[in-house]
């Protein structure tokens, strides 16, 4: 391989990488670990790093990883980052290499994000001599319960990196391999997290008029919560309420003392999300009152939208699409769905790809049981973001 063709090199690199990255991805996805739980990914991770001379540092966000390569000249530091986590979702693909936990399966493609991340970091290792400044590879836990990477910043990972831009990616089963998707701006939405206690009173089932029916009172809050985004948010603004949870009862003869909402709030713009909140607040003392209940309501910020920087993006789109050719970046809409990368993008400029993972003659989708994801955007992703990277420290 010649030194002084780099694009070569990522191109060779990653096919001669791909049956081990497929391999290590396989062993992953059998052996899913959930958010702040991923000792065995977060030890397989680092065996990698040592295995290629990348020093690195454990257990930051309790399970995070952060490795460096160190180019030959000087210039800017470069921070990748990819999630390692796995969902609570039992796993029905009935692949060779299908989950071996039950309840616990890699149903958004992060296990291809850690070996996708793994491979770039080989070759760049590669290219090391000729890079300009060095690079932060960032393998964080927890992003789908939105806490890994304020994790990792509280334990210091940005004090460690000093990044100066910052790069995240997702795959895509709406693109086919070799295909890449990006938004200018927010790419995901903001989101928050609500949970709802109704106090009640417990009672016979026979006798419904000598106790107070929480039951009663959350399926209308349900249906009440539903009218905020229908008829308080402007139509030309985004949100989603969504109730996920909902518990009450154990026995069908009793009204319960209790019941129990949980759901989140996703939205793009401050005053949007002021307006669901204060809406959700009332109208759950509203129901309460209605029907004899006492409502807590608690929300808690979970993370801002994913904004990435213009002239970030710019430079990932045209470097990606230079390598694979024209037509082979498209650009997408934003999506309400939450990423947990924002806690980079709002302290770093920096921008966020999506990598083509749809198989032939499927129509998957993200957190489903039965997510199948092409193993082919393993090496495109490996390319993409090698070759976006180099021109980020160009």
């Amino acid at each position: 391989m010649a030194a002084n063709d780099p694009e070569s090199v990522i191109r060779e690199e990653a096919a001669r990488l791909q049956p081990r990255l497929v391999e290590l991805r396989r062993d992953l996805h059998a052996h899913p670990e959930l958010g702040f739980e991923e000792i065995r990914t977060a030890g397989i991770v680092a065996a990698e790093l040592t295995r290629l001379g990348i020093a690195h540092h454990t257990g930051l966000g309790r399970t995070g990883v952060l490795g460096f390569i160190e180019g030959g000249q000087p210039g800017p530091t470069l921070l990748i980052r990819a999630d390692m986590d796995a969902l609570p979702i039992h796993e029905r693909t009935g692949q060779d290499f299908a989950s071996t936990l039950d309840g616990k399966m890699h149903a958004c493609g992060h296990d291809i994000h850690t070996v996708t991340l793994l491979g770039v970091a080989e070759v760049l290792k590669q290219l090391a001599p000729s890079l300009k400044g060095r690079v932060a590879l960032v393998f964080q836990p927890a992003e789908e319960k939105l806490a890994g990477a304020a994790a990792m910043i509280a334990d210091g990972v940005l004090d460690l990196a000093q990044a100066s831009v910052c790069l995240g990616f997702h795959n895509a089963p709406n693109l086919a391999p070799g295909t890449f998707g990006w938004v200018n701006g927010a790419g995901q939405a903001g989101s928050d997290a609500f949970d709802i206690k109704l106090h009640g009173r417990s009672g016979h089932a026979a006798h419904p008029y000598a106790a107070i029916d929480p039951i009663l009172a959350a399926a209308q809050l349900v249906q009440a919560l539903q009218g905020i985004v229908a008829r308080e948010v402007n139509p030309m603004a985004a949100a989603v309420l969504t109730v996920g949870e909902l518990h009450a009862g154990l026995v069908r003869n009793i009204i319960p003392d209790e019941a129990r909402l949980s759901g989140t709030i996703r939205t793009f713009e401050d005053s949007v999300r002021n307006l669901v909140v204060a809406a959700l607040e009332r109208i759950a003392d509203g129901v309460a009152l209605s029907t004899r209940v006492r409502a807590e309501v608690s929300v808690q910020r979970q993370v801002p939208p994913t904004v990435s920087d213009p002239a970030v993006m710019a430079r990932v789109v045209g470097a990606v699409e230079k390598h694979f050719g024209p037509g082979s970046v498209r650009e997408g809409k934003a999506s309400l769905g939450a990423e947990d990368f924002a806690e980079f993008t709002t302290r770093i400029p920096g921008a966020h790809l999506r990598i083509g993972s749809q198989a032939p003659g499927r129509h998957d989708a993200l957190h489903n049981s039965d997510y199948q994801p092409d193993e082919r955007s393993i090496t495109t992703g490996v390319q993409a973001i090698s070759r976006a990277a180099l021109e980020l420290l160009a």
